[in-house]
């Protein structure tokens, strides 16, 4: 999610050295993500019931390896987005029947009086990032040919349109300036071929935003441009592109992306974000605070009716990312990934937004029917003294094979003392493994109690009864790990990132 970077000239040059809800306020206008990267993902009728009971809309969809999600949004209204992922695009690209049987089962079955009000597939996420180095380039264009192709046959290409999210990094402006945009080199040909498909099918430019990860990837990004609420008093902290003015960096992604279709001569064709918000933790710059000022800005801004520079009459369509956490997403971005969520883990709201974007705070309403498992949470036993050796290894293990995100600097627990460190550690893996006994032995070293161990803001969670439960892995000892040859490449991945994530840790453990 590394969007092109917009910023006055004083601080290009500084980097250079040194990237909802359907409301009140703007009815239809914004909907929400729905990934389910989670070990304990709640049962999909309680995600429904919550996007109905907070008036959302719209709502766009990942993946469809289960079909509960398309069962229990039948009958709602509620907007669609059907997602194919990126694993996906090989087989889409080069196997019209098997599109054309996935088309069958997914789209049109749902298609019909009291089903699905399917309005997109969004084919891919993010397929051209450049940190994907070319893997989906010339797959792509192709699956979303394919896609049509099988929604033409069924007779659905009028109703149902194709598109595919891009990342704010398939353009870009050697000026930092959106006058000056253009989508990149090393894909301009492949974009040229997107553009001029969604141009005469009347579908929409899709793309992803994030203001956040310009704070996080650049020490020197003026802090007040990222949020929508700036009003430019802090030096260097809007952007003159030759007389038009713009004092935050969606509003100049947005732009940007404008100047470079209107390069390839297309100048009224849709634009949707498909993916803009803030995270909650993981990083100093991920906090409740932040979120709030985010959201309420850019909720205030989508009522006003109030477009861009380039386009003044044009609102914001916008999907929130995200609408709930999920907790074993890829850090490989960094440690915010699992904490996108309006919503936690188990559907309750972290903070008061104002949906209506005018002035007024309430909490959204919360997943109703969770089953909570048993109120018990994996600890340090009272007779450990010693927190070194073992326990680091202990730690490790843990740490590894459940999330530790929360630890890092800035972040809720980060205050948390040795005791506390390894204790959450315990609690995150114990309850991952939906509270197996055996996960809450390392050698002797932990056990079991009935008080909650919350500490401040620092949640100590009690996991959630689910379908997706996962099933319960090796003990705490370190030399019981499963070889690596037995996970998925993601997995390994996301193994590995938080492997070092535990440094941060066992530091802390050594400074007491």
């Amino acid at each position: 999610m590394v969007g092109a970077m917009f910023l006055p000239a004083m601080w290009a040059a500084v980097i250079a050295a040194a990237t909802l809800l359907a409301c009140v306020g703007a009815e239809g206008e914004i909907g929400v993500n729905w990934g389910t990267i989670a070990s304990h993902p709640l049962e999909a009728s309680v995600v429904v019931k919550m996007l109905k009971d907070n008036g959302i809309k719209k709502v766009k969809l990942f993946d469809l390896d289960s079909v509960a999600h398309l069962s229990a949004l039948s009958g709602t209204g509620i907007e669609t987005i059907v997602g194919v992922p990126n694993y996906r695009l090989q087989k889409f690209a080069t196997n019209y029947d098997y599109v054309k049987d996935w088309v069958k089962q997914n789209i049109s079955a749902y298609l019909h009086e009291g089903g699905v009000d399917i309005k997109y597939i969004a084919v891919g996420n993010e397929p051209f990032l450049a940190a994907y180095k070319g893997d989906y380039v010339n797959i792509t264009f192709p699956a979303m040919q394919n896609v049509q192709k099988a929604l033409d046959a069924a007779g659905h290409g009028d109703k149902v349109k194709v598109t595919t999210p891009l990342n704010g990094d398939v353009y870009q402006s050697f000026s930092n300036l959106p006058s000056d945009g253009k989508f990149r080199a090393d894909i301009y040909d492949s974009m040229k071929q997107i553009v001029k498909f969604l141009d005469e099918h009347k579908s929409p430019f899709m793309v992803n935003i994030y203001p956040f990860i310009n704070l996080y990837q650049n020490p020197g990004f003026p802090f007040n441009y990222a949020f929508l609420d700036n009003d430019g008093k802090v030096k260097d902290s809007v952007v003159d592109d030759k007389g038009t003015i713009y004092y935050n960096v969606l509003d100049a992604h947005y732009d940007t992306l404008t100047w470079s279709l209107k390069d390839m001569g297309v100048n009224d064709m849709k634009i949707i974000i498909g993916e803009v918000g803030w995270p909650t933790d993981g990083n100093i710059y991920a906090n409740v605070t932040l979120a709030k000022r985010f959201y309420n800005g850019l909720f205030k801004r989508v009522a006003s009716n109030k477009g861009t520079p380039m386009r003044p009459n044009e609102k914001y369509e916008i999907y929130l990312f995200s609408f709930l956490d999920e907790d074993v997403k890829s850090v490989d971005p960094g440690n915010f990934e699992r904490h996108w969520g309006i919503f936690r883990y188990d559907g309750t709201p972290k903070f008061a937004m104002d949906f209506s974007g005018e002035g007024v705070e309430k909490m959204p309403v919360a997943a109703k029917g969770v089953e909570y498992m048993e109120r018990k949470w994996c600890v340090v036993a009272d007779n450990v003294t010693d927190l070194g050796g073992d326990i680091q290894k202990d730690v490790s293990w843990a740490c590894e094979h459940s999330d530790c995100t929360s630890l890092g600097y800035g972040c809720s627990c980060n205050k948390l003392d040795a005791r506390g460190n390894v204790s959450y550690v315990f609690n995150m893996y114990y309850q991952m493994q939906s509270q197996n006994p055996e996960a809450c032995g390392f050698g002797g070293a932990a056990e079991i109690v009935t008080t909650n161990t919350t500490v401040g803001d620092c949640l100590f969670p009690i996991m959630i009864k689910s379908e997706g439960d996962a099933s319960a892995g090796p003990s705490g000892s370190p030399g019981a790990s499963p070889s690596d040859t037995s996970k998925s490449a993601s997995e390994r991945l996301r193994i590995a990132v938080a492997a070092a994530l535990v440094g941060l840790v066992l530091s802390s453990l050594l400074a007491f």
